[in-house]
């Protein structure tokens, strides 16, 4: 069994290179702060103690999104607002005199494109939307920005959130090439719908972000550029101010190069105090053979390395947990929320934030061939779709799902954690590595596969924590590890993932291209 001095041995260089790498950014220093490996965590203790400025970082991160436009990650880069804030927070730092320093001062952050920030564009990816501009932060921006956070700008993302590949051919201000592709490899998609969050954190032009999720969409793209990210138990974040699928669904959730900086964001948005990392020695983590169907080669091997790296590290791994009819439940579950509740949420989301659109004219708008088609053939019509191709009226199944579907699946995950004794569930956070970024990315097949792992957890409102676990052999993109926990576990969930990220590392900045700018 690993002792503790051991675990400890193991933090202890990402503690020291932490210390490093923010002291080598001073005052009066000609080298400019390095975005590669600073986490939003030691950006505000540097400003804090005025070892940085906020405006030198930003104008660091501003400078990488320069570099790296082939990526599409931004709808809007408000570069000049964006400095405004930095310089105004570098002033209010400087008449405090260093007293209250807040979380995360200065420190540069990036917002989802359906999430509202005042006076930038809100479009939820998709041309209806394109002029609508909110007049007040959403709520989860709000408390950021309170804390001291600067947003950089609005990224891109899969059009309306509905879609796991990020392929969203309306936004790509950078490039002819469609899509927001992954900050690795650029052939290969992002990941939906925070493709643009997920890309940017890969690419190091921010430390931190927000996303939202419904059934994978903060996890996803993370798994596939290599951050950390959490979707928080239903209900735990504020809805304000976000475009909606599904409100039994639906939540922001913060994404991150470091789990460090995910606690962080957490503790901000939800005012709760701060964790530490776990003892994994006291940690029991389950596997249930339902998310270890269809893996492919690469991951199998990298989920089976990390599990081993867990055990050695005191984490006790319990194999073959059954959860009896878990795909039967999450079928009857997932698809009825998310189709059903996506027509009355946009309607009342449109007319609540005065758009000047109604659901038909954004319908009419929407330029990606999946979600034209889930638009226009199901969500406006009020349907849903049979196994055998049909559609049918979604209100009689969409009952039954809320009434004895979602209760069921909830109690299986309840009973699952209780009787095992688990703190959280291990899996893949998807089956494979990112998709190639083509025509067929966004396929019902691909989408499928993709949400497989992520969707249940979803469907049962419980928090789920994505963390890479390395780069595929065969293909050198990054990998994805979800730790799935119990209804309101968010806290200690962060605290498992802070330990398993001393195990199992964090992915490298991808590389900057050869003769970029």
């Amino acid at each position: 069994m690993t002792t503790k001095p051991r675990r400890a041995a193991v933090q202890a260089p990402l503690l020291l290179a932490g210390a490093v790498l923010v002291g080598c950014a001073l005052p009066g220093s000609r080298q400019a702060p390095d975005v590669d490996t600073l986490t939003a965590t030691e950006i505000a203790r540097a400003v804090c103690a005025k070892r940085l400025t906020s405006e030198a970082v930003t104008q660091a991160y501003l400078a990488r999104a320069r570099q790296r436009p082939e990526l599409n990650a931004f709808v809007t880069l408000d570069a000049d607002g964006a400095l405004r804030a930095a310089r105004a927070a570098d002033a209010r730092f400087a008449a405090a005199g260093g007293s209250a320093c807040p979380p995360l001062a200065g420190v540069p952050i990036v917002v989802k494109d359906n999430i509202h920030v005042a006076g930038v564009p809100s479009t939820a990816g998709t041309p209806a939307l394109k002029t609508f501009v909110p007049t007040a932060d959403a709520s989860v921006v709000q408390r950021l920005r309170e804390a001291g956070a600067v947003v950089l700008g609005k990224t891109n993302l899969h059009e309306l959130a509905f879609g796991i590949s990020g392929m969203n051919a309306t936004y790509n201000a950078t490039t002819t090439a469609p899509g927001v592709r992954n900050a690795h490899d650029p052939s290969r998609a992002a990941g939906g719908s925070s493709a643009g969050t997920g890309a940017a954190l890969g690419a190091r032009i921010a430390p931190a972000g927000l996303g939202t999720d419904t059934g994978g969409s903060v996890r996803i793209p993370c798994a596939f550029n290599g951050c950390a990210s959490l979707r928080p138990s239903a209900g735990r974040y504020p809805a304000e101010g976000i475009a909606p699928i599904s409100h039994t669904r639906d939540t922001a959730g913060p994404m991150a190069v470091a789990m460090a900086d995910v606690e962080l964001m957490d503790r901000v948005i939800s005012g709760t105090p701060p964790v530490a990392p776990a003892d994994l020695e006291g940690v029991r983590l389950g596997v249930v053979p339902y998310f270890l169907a269809n893996l492919n080669a690469d991951t199998r091997a990298a989920f089976d390395a990390a599990l081993a790296r867990l055990r050695g590290a005191g984490a006790t791994v319990v194999d073959n947990v059954a959860m009896p009819q878990l795909g039967e439940l999450n079928g009857a579950v997932g698809f009825p929320l998310a189709l059903y509740e996506a027509y009355d949420d946009m309607v009342a989301y449109l007319a609540r934030w005065r758009t000047g659109i109604t659901i038909e004219q954004l319908a009419a708008g929407i330029a990606s061939p999946d979600v034209k088609g889930t638009y226009t053939g199901l969500v406006i019509p009020r349907m849903l779709p049979t196994p055998d191709g049909k559609a049918v009226p979604a209100k009689p199944i969409y009952d039954a799902a809320m009434a004895q579907h979602r209760p069921a699946l909830r109690r299986l995950y309840a009973q699952t954690f209780a009787a095992n004794r688990l703190d959280a569930l291990v899996f893949p956070t998807t089956p494979a590595a990112a998709m190639k970024a083509d025509a067929e990315a966004s396929s019902l097949p691909n989408f499928l596969l993709y949400i497989q792992n992520t969707d249940p957890g979803s469907n049962a409102g419980i928090p789920g924590l994505q963390l890479p676990m390395g780069l595929g052999r065969a293909v050198r993109v990054p990998l994805g590890l979800e730790l799935d926990g119990p209804e309101g576990s968010d806290r200690r969930l962060i605290a498992i993932g802070m330990a398993v990220e001393s195990v199992l590392g964090r992915v490298p900045p991808a590389a900057v291209p050869a003769g970029a700018r």
